[in-house]
Protein backbone atom coordinates (compact mmCIF):
# COMPACT_ATOMS: atom_id res chain seq x y z
CA UNK A 1 0.00 0.00 0.00
CA UNK A 2 1.13 3.28 -0.79
CA UNK A 3 -1.28 5.47 0.51
CA UNK A 4 0.72 6.49 4.45
CA UNK A 5 -0.69 9.25 6.00
CA UNK A 6 -3.71 9.59 3.90
CA UNK A 7 -7.35 8.57 4.24
CA UNK A 8 -9.85 7.30 2.02
CA UNK A 9 -13.76 7.16 2.27
CA UNK A 10 -15.53 3.91 1.35
CA UNK A 11 -18.62 2.39 1.89
CA UNK A 12 -17.70 -0.83 3.07
CA UNK A 13 -14.80 -3.36 3.81
CA UNK A 14 -14.16 -6.83 2.60
CA UNK A 15 -11.92 -9.03 4.95
CA UNK A 16 -11.66 -12.75 4.21
CA UNK A 17 -10.28 -15.35 6.09
CA UNK A 18 -7.24 -17.12 5.02
CA UNK A 19 -4.07 -18.94 5.28
CA UNK A 20 -0.90 -16.85 5.01
CA UNK A 21 2.90 -18.45 5.90
CA UNK A 22 4.01 -15.17 8.01
CA UNK A 23 8.12 -16.13 7.33
CA UNK A 24 9.03 -13.23 9.78
CA UNK A 25 7.09 -14.70 12.95
CA UNK A 26 8.34 -18.46 12.09
CA UNK A 27 12.39 -17.18 11.67
CA UNK A 28 12.28 -15.16 14.45
CA UNK A 29 10.61 -16.93 17.43
CA UNK A 30 13.14 -16.78 19.81
CA UNK A 31 13.51 -13.18 19.72
CA UNK A 32 9.56 -12.89 19.69
CA UNK A 33 9.66 -15.72 22.90
CA UNK A 34 12.16 -13.21 24.16
CA UNK A 35 10.38 -10.02 23.78
CA UNK A 36 7.04 -11.42 24.90
CA UNK A 37 8.77 -12.41 28.43
CA UNK A 38 9.87 -8.79 28.77
CA UNK A 39 6.67 -7.46 28.36
CA UNK A 40 4.58 -9.91 30.39
CA UNK A 41 7.65 -9.27 32.76
CA UNK A 42 6.41 -5.35 32.85
CA UNK A 43 2.35 -6.34 32.24
CA UNK A 44 1.29 -9.63 33.89
CA UNK A 45 -1.87 -8.77 32.64
CA UNK A 46 -1.10 -9.19 29.08
CA UNK A 47 -2.98 -12.00 27.25
CA UNK A 48 -1.26 -14.30 24.37
CA UNK A 49 -4.62 -14.91 22.44
CA UNK A 50 -5.23 -15.42 18.51
CA UNK A 51 -5.97 -12.45 16.69
CA UNK A 52 -6.10 -11.41 13.09
CA UNK A 53 -3.25 -9.56 10.76
CA UNK A 54 -4.00 -8.88 7.16
CA UNK A 55 -2.45 -9.59 3.69
CA UNK A 56 -3.29 -8.76 -0.10
CA UNK A 57 -4.67 -5.50 0.86
CA UNK A 58 -6.18 -3.57 -1.88
CA UNK A 59 -8.05 -0.47 -2.91
CA UNK A 60 -11.23 -0.58 -4.88
CA UNK A 61 -13.31 2.29 -5.60
CA UNK A 62 -15.41 2.44 -2.30
CA UNK A 63 -13.81 -0.76 -1.14
CA UNK A 64 -11.05 -2.41 0.67
CA UNK A 65 -10.55 -6.09 0.38
CA UNK A 66 -8.00 -7.53 2.55
CA UNK A 67 -6.83 -11.45 3.37
CA UNK A 68 -6.84 -12.41 7.10
CA UNK A 69 -5.02 -14.42 8.61
CA UNK A 70 -4.20 -15.64 12.30
CA UNK A 71 -1.56 -15.61 14.47
CA UNK A 72 -0.30 -15.25 18.25
CA UNK A 73 -0.55 -12.12 19.85
CA UNK A 74 2.59 -12.10 20.82
CA UNK A 75 3.62 -12.52 17.37
CA UNK A 76 2.00 -9.01 16.37
CA UNK A 77 3.37 -7.19 19.59
CA UNK A 78 6.80 -7.96 19.06
CA UNK A 79 5.92 -6.93 15.13
CA UNK A 80 4.68 -3.81 15.64
CA UNK A 81 7.55 -2.85 18.67
CA UNK A 82 10.16 -3.58 16.01
CA UNK A 83 8.81 -1.38 13.97
CA UNK A 84 7.20 -3.85 11.76
CA UNK A 85 9.44 -5.70 9.69
CA UNK A 86 9.26 -7.30 6.14
CA UNK A 87 6.90 -6.80 3.69
CA UNK A 88 3.13 -7.45 3.01
CA UNK A 89 1.74 -7.70 6.53
CA UNK A 90 -0.80 -4.86 8.06
CA UNK A 91 -2.51 -4.48 10.65
CA UNK A 92 -6.11 -3.78 9.36
CA UNK A 93 -8.52 -3.36 12.39
CA UNK A 94 -11.50 -1.29 12.98
CA UNK A 95 -12.57 1.27 15.00
CA UNK A 96 -15.45 3.41 16.59
CA UNK A 97 -15.08 6.98 16.76
CA UNK A 98 -17.73 7.64 19.36
CA UNK A 99 -18.92 11.24 18.76
CA UNK A 100 -21.71 12.89 21.49
CA UNK A 101 -24.74 15.23 20.79
CA UNK A 102 -22.56 18.04 21.69
CA UNK A 103 -19.26 17.76 19.22
CA UNK A 104 -17.11 16.27 20.75
CA UNK A 105 -15.22 13.13 19.78
CA UNK A 106 -14.40 10.90 22.72
CA UNK A 107 -11.28 9.19 23.06
CA UNK A 108 -10.00 6.82 25.81
CA UNK A 109 -6.21 6.46 27.63
CA UNK A 110 -5.08 3.01 28.04
CA UNK A 111 -4.72 1.93 31.30
CA UNK A 112 -1.64 0.93 32.84
CA UNK A 113 -1.81 -2.75 32.70
CA UNK A 114 -2.19 -2.70 28.87
CA UNK A 115 0.05 -3.18 26.01
CA UNK A 116 -0.71 1.02 25.02
CA UNK A 117 -0.62 2.20 28.53
CA UNK A 118 -0.77 6.02 28.28
CA UNK A 119 -1.95 6.04 24.69
CA UNK A 120 -5.27 7.54 23.43
CA UNK A 121 -7.33 5.88 20.64
CA UNK A 122 -10.81 5.63 20.14
CA UNK A 123 -12.66 2.20 21.65
CA UNK A 124 -10.67 -0.86 19.83
CA UNK A 125 -9.26 -3.85 19.63
CA UNK A 126 -7.13 -6.03 17.44
CA UNK A 127 -9.63 -8.54 15.10
CA UNK A 128 -9.50 -11.98 16.49
CA UNK A 129 -11.60 -15.28 15.83
CA UNK A 130 -15.06 -14.08 18.06
CA UNK A 131 -15.13 -11.99 15.49
CA UNK A 132 -15.59 -14.56 12.24
CA UNK A 133 -18.47 -14.28 10.22
CA UNK A 134 -19.00 -16.97 7.49
CA UNK A 135 -15.84 -16.65 6.10
CA UNK A 136 -15.33 -13.03 6.87
CA UNK A 137 -13.76 -10.76 9.77
CA UNK A 138 -16.90 -8.60 10.89
CA UNK A 139 -15.18 -5.30 11.78
CA UNK A 140 -18.20 -3.73 12.73
CA UNK A 141 -19.10 -5.94 14.92
CA UNK A 142 -15.77 -6.17 16.84
CA UNK A 143 -15.99 -1.95 17.01
CA UNK A 144 -18.90 -2.26 18.94
CA UNK A 145 -18.07 -5.34 20.75
CA UNK A 146 -15.18 -3.27 22.02
CA UNK A 147 -17.17 0.08 22.41
CA UNK A 148 -19.55 -2.08 24.79
CA UNK A 149 -16.41 -3.85 27.01
CA UNK A 150 -13.75 -1.08 26.99
CA UNK A 151 -16.93 1.99 27.64
CA UNK A 152 -20.07 -0.02 28.91
CA UNK A 153 -22.03 1.64 26.23
CA UNK A 154 -24.28 -0.20 24.82
CA UNK A 155 -24.59 -0.06 21.00
CA UNK A 156 -28.06 -0.31 20.79
CA UNK A 157 -27.63 3.21 22.14
CA UNK A 158 -25.47 4.74 19.34
CA UNK A 159 -26.27 5.11 15.27
CA UNK A 160 -24.20 4.04 13.64
CA UNK A 161 -23.13 5.94 10.54
CA UNK A 162 -22.24 4.62 6.61
CA UNK A 163 -19.16 3.90 4.97
CA UNK A 164 -15.53 4.02 6.54
CA UNK A 165 -13.01 6.49 6.89
CA UNK A 166 -9.83 4.67 6.32
CA UNK A 167 -6.46 6.01 7.82
CA UNK A 168 -3.21 4.66 6.20
CA UNK A 169 -0.36 4.80 8.00
CA UNK A 170 2.75 2.28 6.79
CA UNK A 171 1.36 -0.95 8.13
CA UNK A 172 -1.18 0.34 10.48
CA UNK A 173 -4.69 1.16 8.71
CA UNK A 174 -7.25 1.67 10.73
CA UNK A 175 -10.90 1.68 9.72
CA UNK A 176 -12.81 3.93 11.75
CA UNK A 177 -16.81 4.39 12.20
CA UNK A 178 -18.75 7.33 13.57
CA UNK A 179 -20.79 6.64 16.18
CA UNK A 180 -23.12 9.08 16.84
CA UNK A 181 -24.31 9.31 21.09
CA UNK A 182 -27.66 11.41 21.92
CA UNK A 183 -25.98 12.25 25.30
CA UNK A 184 -23.62 15.32 25.93
CA UNK A 185 -19.36 14.33 26.36
CA UNK A 186 -20.47 15.02 30.36
CA UNK A 187 -22.95 12.41 30.20
CA UNK A 188 -20.96 10.03 28.32
CA UNK A 189 -17.94 10.60 30.51
CA UNK A 190 -19.90 10.19 34.32
CA UNK A 191 -21.34 6.95 32.72
CA UNK A 192 -17.96 5.89 31.75
CA UNK A 193 -16.84 6.45 35.69
CA UNK A 194 -19.53 4.40 37.30
CA UNK A 195 -18.72 1.64 34.78
CA UNK A 196 -15.02 1.55 35.46
CA UNK A 197 -15.87 1.77 39.04
CA UNK A 198 -17.33 -1.92 38.62
CA UNK A 199 -15.05 -3.79 36.39
CA UNK A 200 -11.72 -5.50 37.99
CA UNK A 201 -9.36 -4.12 35.46
CA UNK A 202 -10.71 -1.73 33.09
CA UNK A 203 -9.05 -1.66 29.78
CA UNK A 204 -9.10 2.28 29.79
CA UNK A 205 -8.26 4.49 32.86
CA UNK A 206 -10.50 7.71 31.41
CA UNK A 207 -12.49 8.75 28.64
CA UNK A 208 -11.40 12.45 27.08
CA UNK A 209 -13.48 14.35 25.01
CA UNK A 210 -11.93 16.39 21.76
CA UNK A 211 -13.23 19.50 20.69
CA UNK A 212 -10.89 20.96 18.63
CA UNK A 213 -7.91 19.76 17.14
CA UNK A 214 -5.71 22.63 18.93
CA UNK A 215 -6.61 20.54 22.47
CA UNK A 216 -4.81 17.66 20.63
CA UNK A 217 -2.62 16.12 22.66
CA UNK A 218 0.10 14.94 20.32
CA UNK A 219 2.84 12.87 22.88
CA UNK A 220 -0.13 10.65 23.67
CA UNK A 221 -2.22 10.39 20.46
CA UNK A 222 -0.95 7.86 17.69
CA UNK A 223 0.05 9.45 14.41
CA UNK A 224 -3.39 7.75 13.06
CA UNK A 225 -5.37 9.21 15.52
CA UNK A 226 -4.49 12.59 14.75
CA UNK A 227 -4.90 12.08 10.77
CA UNK A 228 -8.39 11.33 11.57
CA UNK A 229 -9.03 13.97 14.15
CA UNK A 230 -7.73 16.85 12.40
CA UNK A 231 -9.68 16.30 9.37
CA UNK A 232 -12.84 15.95 10.89
CA UNK A 233 -12.38 18.64 13.48
CA UNK A 234 -11.41 20.90 11.06
CA UNK A 235 -13.34 20.36 8.01
CA UNK A 236 -17.00 21.80 8.88
CA UNK A 237 -18.91 18.97 6.14
CA UNK A 238 -17.94 16.26 8.40
CA UNK A 239 -19.16 17.63 11.49
CA UNK A 240 -22.13 16.26 13.39
CA UNK A 241 -24.99 17.84 14.67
Amino acid sequence: MSRSGGIAEIASVEFRCGDHDWAWAREEAVQIDAHWARRVSARPGLFDGRIYLATSVEMEPGLLRAVAFETDYRNFLTWRDFGCPGEGVFNLFSMGALRSADGAFITGEMGPATANAGLRYFPAGTPDPSDFRDGYVDLAANLLRELQEETGIDPADVTVQAGWSVVFDGARIACIKQLLSPSVANEIVTRFKYFQARERNPELSALIPIWSSETLDESSTPRFMLTYLRRFLTDSTHQSA
